[in-house]
């Protein structure tokens, strides 16, 4: 999928439509919190005598998400963008 360099889009700090600079960025599913509460539990239980403690269920895999950071040419300021849901073609800007 192919995205101009630049494009017209509505700034939320200027309120209103300018140019905007794009960069594609995407984004993958991130590991959780080692230090939370149900991490470090869980850890417990591994470390200890006991039965085996049930892993992680087998899920589908998710795609990932095309986005892309619109900066602002007026005020500068970056917001982010969702192509499309899951990714099917990967973004790109034009040369």
């Amino acid at each position: 999928m192919m995205m101009p360099k630049q494009m017209k889009a509505y700034c939320p700090k200027c309120r209103k439509h300018t140019e905007h600079k794009v960069k594609i960025s995407t984004s993958k599913y991130k590991p959780g919190r080692t230090l939370s509460w149900g991490t470090r539990k869980h850890e417990r239980k591994l470390a200890g005598y006991h039965g085996k403690v049930k892993g992680k269920a087998k899920v589908k895999k998710q795609g990932i998400r095309n986005k892309m950071m619109l900066e602002c040419s007026v005020c500068k300021k970056k917001h982010e963008r969702v192509i499309s849901g899951r990714m099917k073609k990967k973004a790109e800007t034009a040369k």
